[in-house]
């Protein structure tokens, strides 16, 4: 049998000095509260408090970090559970639980395993490696600590120490679950909406009319006018706030934020109505629609996310099988300060605007991102995500940015993940690699040990609550 048994001092500096610094600052910050802005979580979730139905469903299909690098593999999504049954997907978790298993050292060396080792160890009380020997055995012991009443959603919520867990949501979605959780005595927690309108931006694509036909019935305000939308979007977002929504969220290829007239963008919205938008017009509408989400911003104090730079879906055939998010989202060459020129001329400086940018581009963070947090009063660097949301560039983040920006001009860590287990794990990932950063910068005499317990502390708790106005 090989031993699970994750390193007390994993991510911790080799340097016996720096390692002890960076022990006591990250033992002030170890238990702190889950403060999760961004994720996607469903809130149905926790609303049902169901048990989880075995460790595959837990650990694998939901997460395309995981399903992805399987993939890679060899391994085909459909194996995973990935689909439904129109792709022929298998429904056996223990068959699915074998595949990772099976391939568990393809995750070496990744953030993935980490997080898997985290969890199964310190959630799950488990002391065995995954292996194709031992896959049945694990799955057997997860799958009767599934059944305990301890390892049901709301216990979990607890154990893990989440305080504010934001979720992802459609502006034409009724939220019912967290209107029906804010008002359930059993439930303790917070748990909020994330205003995500990307596909009321793309005029000429399939989705885009079905997605204003659905708009119209949820805000019962007609979307077949260009002032309509705004005045729809404007009504859900009310309606978002009043349900506990403190921020918006936009993932778009490019940050091109420029407005058009009125008349223009009536035009454009028309056409596309009659299938007859152009590309150029199309590409014009969404740079005005990221400009309005702004300026929406500026009115009603909703924080305004953008994440850009990622071509999504860039494999067909399994986008037509498998759908979204099933891990061929692929980062993208991108900028900020060009493309949101216009909006930072009209925007950067209102007062109680909130702007924060995230990219999976590294070479933004101290070309673009830190240079515009370090003057505009509105705009926050945003946490590495998505590919970059590990350890060795969590570390470079923190030197790419800090020069520039500082500590409090970041956004705390993000999650952003579906898998609800892996959340303390990420966490706990962040606040040990934020701690190795600051010990750096304590035994090499640019803090002192005082100011970096405090910027470890406010790096958990009072910048994101502050940026994200929690």
């Amino acid at each position: 049998m090989t031993e699970l048994s994750p390193h007390p001092d994993r991510l911790l500096p080799a340097d016996p000095a720096t390692r002890e610094v960076a022990r006591r600052l990250y033992g002030e910050v170890a238990a702190a509260p889950i403060l999760s802005p961004h994720g996607h979580v469903d809130a149905r979730l926790l609303l049902a408090d169901e048990p989880f139905p075995d460790p595959a469903a837990l650990f694998i299909t939901p997460d395309h970090y995981v399903t992805r690098l399987l993939h890679a593999q060899g391994v085909p999504l459909e194996r995973l559970g990935a689909g439904g049954a129109a792709a022929g997907a298998e429904t056996d978790g223990r068959a699915i639980w074998r595949e990772l298993c099976a391939h568990w050292d393809a995750f070496l060396g990744t953030p993935v395993r980490f997080w898997f080792e985290s969890e199964l160890f310190e959630v799950f009380g488990l002391t065995e490696q995954p292996s194709a020997a031992s896959a049945d055995r694990l799955y057997d012991e997860l799958t009767a600590r599934l059944a305990e009443p301890a390892y049901r959603p709301r216990a979990l919520f607890d154990t893990f120490r989440i305080e504010v867990l934001a979720t992802t949501d459609d502006p034409a979605d009724d939220l019912a679950a967290h209107l029906a959780l804010r008002e359930d005595a059993g439930f303790t927690g917070r748990v909020v909406p994330t205003f995500r309108a990307d596909r009321y931006m793309t005029p000429g694509t399939a989705a885009w009319a079905p997605a204003l036909d659905a708009l119209a019935e949820a805000s019962r305000i007609d979307t077949g006018s260009y002032a309509g939308l705004l005045d729809a979007l404007r009504s859900r977002r009310a309606h978002f706030k009043a349900a506990g929504a403190t921020a918006t969220d936009t993932g778009v290829l490019t940050a091109d934020a420029a407005p058009l007239d009125d008349t223009a963008a009536e035009r454009i919205h028309q056409a596309a109505l009659a299938g007859e938008v152009s590309e150029a017009d199309a590409g014009a509408y969404r740079a005005n629609m990221l400009y309005r989400f702004a300026e929406m911003s500026v009115d009603d104090g909703l924080v305004m996310q953008l994440h850009a730079g990622v071509h999504r879906n860039t494999h067909r055939p399994t986008f037509d099988r498998f759908g979204p998010d099933s891990g061929h989202d692929l980062p993208a060459v991108g900028g900020y300060t060009l493309p949101l020129a216009p909006l930072l001329r009209d925007f950067g400086t209102a007062e109680g605007f909130h702007l924060v940018l995230f990219t999976v581009d590294e070479t933004l963070f101290s070309r673009e991102i830190a240079p515009l947090a370090g003057f505009y009063p509105s705009v926050y660097a945003g946490a590495p995500w998505w590919f970059i949301d590990t350890p060795a560039a969590i570390a470079r983040y923190r030197g790419a940015v800090t020069d520039s920006a500082g500590f409090a001009k970041t956004s705390g860590f993000i999650d952003d993940t579906r898998a609800f287990c892996s959340i303390p794990a990420r966490h706990d990932m962040s606040r040990r690699t934020d701690a190795a950063f600051l010990a750096s910068l304590v035994t090499t005499h640019q803090l002192t040990e005082d100011d970096a317990l405090a910027v470890a502390r406010r790096l958990v708790d009072d910048i994101p609550r502050s940026v994200f106005k929690l």
